[in-house]
């Protein structure tokens, strides 16, 4: 397997109300009206045309604040250790993170932004437009998720993965 390094700057910050992890949404579902907003650098502007016809965005970032891993994790809405392949925990061995969040208005390089569950100064990685039809799954399966999903909403971050 070729381990060529790969390096990526970040495209803007992500600013939320959220000052460390803990509190924290685990999944925009969870955050539901609650405001952010993205600065982008002004030199990648233009690159914004168009987007403002979008509702919804998807995100990706860095968990800067992440600064390990591991391949067995006992993710949030669980207490027993899985694969981290198998989670969508922040601890992973490239620290890439993925919302969809609510588009309301672009001004200039300043996207403002609800339904956010990500930690204030997270560095933007990328932004793609969210496309429900290109989404379409049929039958999906949600693993060890299946008996879980009604807790999603209102969990929020503890201190597991500091």
């Amino acid at each position: 397997m070729n381990t060529k390094e790969i390096k990526y700057n970040p495209i803007g910050i992500i600013h939320s109300p959220f000052k460390e992890t803990e509190g924290v949404p685990i999944q925009p579902h969870g955050a539901k009206d609650i405001k952010g907003s993205i600065e982008i650098r002004k030199k990648l502007e233009e690159g914004l045309r168009d987007l403002d016809g979008f509702s919804h965005i998807i995100l990706l970032y860095h968990f800067h604040l992440s600064k390990d891993h591991s391949l067995s994790v006992v993710p949030f809405l669980d207490n027993k250790p899985r694969g981290v392949f198998a989670t969508r925990a922040p601890k992973r061995p490239n620290s890439i993170g993925l919302s969809v969040v609510k588009l309301i208005k672009i001004e200039k390089n300043i996207l403002y932004i609800e339904n956010i569950d990500v930690v204030d100064g997270t560095p933007l990685l990328d932004i793609k437009p969210y496309v429900k039809e290109f989404r379409n799954m049929e039958e999906v399966r949600i693993g060890w998720l299946t008996e879980k999903d009604d807790k999603f909403k209102n969990f929020k971050a503890d201190k597991r993965f500091k």
